[in-house]
């Protein structure tokens, strides 16, 4: 494809985000990138959500239909936002969550629901991995630290526990493959930032690591062939999928790739000392990096980016999911109360956190209510309130917690600045850092600005930013800062001396959780046999 394409004259690339809980697609204006720097690039964007199915103990699955279903809506919708037609649209790119397993037939029916990276029913695979001293090796090949969010533990529990599936199943692609296939037809794709999430994908060679497909029990004929993330599609958008969204047949589709890769390209996180910390259902915090660098520790993941970059960091769970808890369950009083009065019932958490001090009169949270990835990497995590007094209530509780989320992300930003060099400044992204206030404790607990970028989209526009490249187009440069929040001494002085203590308390707890963990498992199974 050629700058002289048809394609390559129209005013808008559609991006199509596949996350975990919702399908976003985000119209963004192609002058706006190539001209460089503007909040002004998105156009319209609309969202359409989709349940996480919580089955079985330790499950986190999704329906792939429903997913493809819910991004042609959401396209459909941002069309009409924007008020464009078919005839605008230059390009559709996909930006998507990591790590999810969709086992297929050969005629591209899913076998199995799509799972998650929450997903949690490989943990012993991942444990084994660990035990057995293969975790280290191939952490140092693949560039992710072995833990059940990966397909390969996920492969490693379908080929035991579900062998006439396993053996039946054409291919395992991702959900961002299995909808590409769906729009385009063609044979399963994979760009090579969502590859590296795989913990089956080797980025020193740049292919599948025949060592993690042996323990797979596949053959690299069973997984998605390798493209770079400006592929587009020969054809383009098929007519079905086309009309479904209200876009013409044939536009160009291009792969994309991974939403934190894309976070950094499109927030303009990949200087030296300048990290993207993105938190939404979950967090992150990632660095660009000119060479593919391991952790020796086996803290961070490493993946490339394409354009001789990559993007090394570690993922957390304890981000919104947290913020979803504490709505519900420690206060749904005054999430109600909110509602009722018209407010966002996260700004009313916060609010009430903001009614105590930094440090919340001593209390410290670790929110591990998912288990943890970085820098622990622990399945059986558990979340856990640590000094708990009588003159504690709901509101340090909720400041523990909002303190607990950003202590990890603190963690990992120490590992990051390890292997990376020092960090200079944060650009934020995700709805977390909707709230001011919560930029500002970033800023106070890890030390350094938080900038928030000009635009919210960052995962969006660095999948435009492929698309620009698929099409023939040079981008300009990426957006410029709206805010920056700077350290106050006062609270960093005291997150300082509470840190070394938060620090301590995950070594202090872990055999502890892992006899919880087992212990609940064994009554949630109980449970369920009885049923």
């Amino acid at each position: 494809m050629t700058s002289g394409s048809d394609f390559a004259k129209r005013p808008a690339i559609m991006a199509v985000d596949l996350g975990t809980t919702s399908a976003k697609a985000v119209a963004v204006s192609v002058r706006s990138l190539t001209e460089g720097g503007a909040g002004g690039s998105v156009l319209a964007k609309a969202e359409r959500d989709y349940p996480l199915l919580v089955l079985s103990p330790g499950y986190a699955e999704q329906e792939p239909e429903r997913i493809r279903s819910a991004a042609e809506g959401a396209v459909r919708e941002a069309l009409a936002l924007a008020g464009l037609t078919a005839g605008d649209i230059a390009a559709v790119a996909f930006s998507s969550a990591m790590h999810a397993l969709i086992a297929v037939d050969a005629a591209g029916d899913p076998l199995t629901p799509c799972i998650t990276w929450a997903d949690q029913r490989a943990a012993a695979m991942a444990r084994r991995l660990r035990e057995t001293g293969h975790a280290s090796r191939l952490a140092q090949r693949t560039g992710v630290p072995v833990h059940a969010m990966t397909p390969l533990c996920k492969l490693m529990w379908l080929r035991e526990r579900e062998p006439e599936l396993f053996a039946a199943a054409a291919a395992f692609v991702g959900i961002r493959e299995y909808v590409f296939a769906r729009w385009c037809g063609g044979p399963y794709l994979s760009d090579e930032s969502v590859a590296g999430g795989t913990g089956l994908y080797n980025v020193h060679t740049g292919a599948w690591d025949p060592e993690a497909l042996a323990l797979a029990g596949i053959g690299e004929e069973r997984l998605p062939a390798l493209v770079p993330s400006s592929f587009a599609a020969p054809g383009g958008l098929l007519p079905g999928p086309a009309a479904a969204m209200g876009l013409a047949a044939g536009t160009p589709v291009v792969i994309g790739g991974a939403d934190g890769v894309l976070a950094n390209l499109g927030a303009g996180a990949v200087e030296p000392g300048v990290a993207a910390v993105t938190v939404g259902t979950s967090g992150a915090v990632r660095v660009a990096l000119p060479r593919p660098a391991a952790d020796a520790a086996g803290r961070l993941f490493c993946y490339p980016a394409g354009g001789g970059l990559w993007i090394a960091g570690g993922p957390v769970n304890s981000g919104g999911v947290v913020l979803r808890w504490l709505r519900d369950k420690l206060v749904p009083a005054d999430a109600q109360a909110a509602v009722a009065a018209g407010e966002d019932p996260y700004e009313r958490l916060v609010s009430l956190a903001l009614e105590v001090p930094p440090g919340a009169d001593g209390l410290l949270c670790l929110p591990h209510l998912a288990g943890e990835r970085a820098p622990h990497w622990d399945e059986d995590a558990r979340g856990v309130f640590v000094g708990l007094s009588l003159g504690h209530d709901r509101r340090h509780m909720i400041r523990a917690a909002l303190e607990g989320i950003v202590f990890g992300l603190r963690a990992v930003a120490e590992a990051v600045a390890e292997l990376g060099g020092p960090i200079r400044e944060i650009r934020a992204s995700g709805g977390f850092f909707r709230s001011a206030p919560l930029r500002q404790l970033t800023a106070d607990m890890i030390g350094c600005p938080v900038a928030m970028a000009d635009t919210s989209d960052a995962s969006a526009l660095g999948a435009a930013r492929f698309a620009l490249e698929a099409l023939g187009l040079q981008a300009g440069p990426a957006p410029g800062i709206a805010e920056l929040r700077h350290p106050d001494a006062g609270a960093s002085a005291v997150y300082n001396r509470l840190y070394p203590v938060y620090r301590s308390l995950y070594g202090s707890l872990a055999a502890a959780f892992a006899d919880i963990a087992s212990f609940q498992r064994d009554w949630q199974m109980r449970d369920v046999s009885t049923k």
